[in-house]
């Protein structure tokens, strides 16, 4: 008898860690698709399976999913594959239920430096990698195929029909892209009606409160054709933390990368010093204040962050339940100062802007 009782307070138990509740994460749909992801969800570009340990990912997986995320992303060039093995590693473990969790993979980027067919967006290529993305998340299917960038030299029809038929065939739930501009994704959408396929749902930009380029024309076209966004690099690889305020802290990632030491200038450090007197009077932090202005925007379906520590999971988190005030927002573009615009002759025109509702 108690054996049997320590054995369903030991499942009852398990069953809680599947489906806890969080106290802070809200969710939304992706586009006008009936998919519904976490606001923050966690990435693994540049962590996992690479610089962060496989247990501390695993450590970072549980805590988000014990705090309310439902989306983990991937790709199968993040790490040549290995971070697709660490999340299957981690789901081996059976502490969370596959099904509750949104899973995405991504395909373009060539996997060796031998076979010119190994990139691109091409039918041969998304079907070999697709078959090895599943091998190495150990599934059957995924649930977003993200296009990780365009490809010129593929025509677009054939890549809409293979991932037309990777729906059909059950092995892949919704496909998306990412880093497209407002043209392609207009020509991608066309082309899919007109052949009657699955249209894209989501769309991955790189956006932060200081690269803005897609709320020019990406986002209303995005919008126009019902798709949402899954924005990555919401942090600015940290800047956005103020980590980087009083220099380059020694094993950073900014002390690795010639490329964010680039952004590192005194007009944007001040910057971010500022913001970070906006979140103290919140009471928030600036990370949390970044996020939580990124999902100002209804067309934003998730910000996709990254972790190497769990308490970096349960401090973005929180970001959900933030609500920045009309009047916060405009301090805010005061500092930013970099709302993108048109050149002057492509300006939009309004007239009689103060007789309308």
């Amino acid at each position: 008898m108690k054996f049997h009782i320590l054995f369903i307070l030991e499942c009852f138990c398990c069953l809680r860690l599947s489906f806890k509740a969080s106290d802070f994460m809200k969710y939304r749909k992706v586009g006008k698709s009936g998919l519904k992801v976490s606001e923050i969800s966690l990435g693994s570009w540049l962590t996992y399976g690479g610089s962060v340990e496989n247990e501390v990912a695993k450590k970072c997986m549980t805590t988000a999913i014990e705090n309310g995320i439902n989306f983990i992303d991937s790709a199968e060039i993040y790490a040549k594959g290995g971070a697709e093995m660490v999340i299957a590693d981690f789901l081996a473990e059976e502490t969370f239920n596959r099904k509750d969790l949104v899973i995405s993979s991504k395909v373009f980027w060539a996997m060796n430096d031998y076979d010119v067919n190994d990139w691109g967006l091409s039918r041969k290529n998304i079907m070999n990698a697709i078959e090895g993305t599943l091998d190495r998340l150990n599934m059957d299917y995924i649930d977003i195929y993200f296009m990780h960038r365009y490809d010129y030299m593929t025509p677009l029809r054939e890549t809409v029909e293979i991932l037309d038929d990777l729906i059909r065939d059950g092995k892949v739930r919704y496909w998306g892209t990412s880093v497209w501009t407002a043209a392609q994704l207009e020509r991608a959408n066309a082309i899919a009606k007109d052949i009657r396929a699955h249209k894209p749902v989501v769309e991955q930009p790189l956006y932060n409160m200081l690269v803005r380029y897609i709320e020019m024309e990406i986002m209303s076209v995005a919008k126009t054709h019902g798709m949402g966004f899954t924005v990555w690099s919401p942090l600015a690889q940290g800047l956005l933390t103020g980590k980087y305020n009083d220099g380059i802290p020694e094993g950073s990632r900014a002390d690795k990368s010639e490329f964010l030491k680039k952004n590192l200038t005194e007009e944007t450090i001040e910057k971010v010093k500022k913001l970070g007197e906006i979140a103290s009077s919140l009471e928030i932090t600036i990370g949390q204040l970044a996020l939580a202005w990124i999902l100002r925007r209804p067309e934003i379906s998730s910000a996709i962050i990254g972790a190497t520590k769990p308490e970096h999971v349960i401090e973005n988190v929180k970001a959900s339940d933030v609500e920045l005030s009309k009047d916060t927002l405009s301090q805010i573009e005061e500092i930013l100062d970099n709302e993108p615009e048109w050149p002057l002759t492509y300006k939009p025109n309004y007239y009689y802007k103060d007789k309308m509702r």
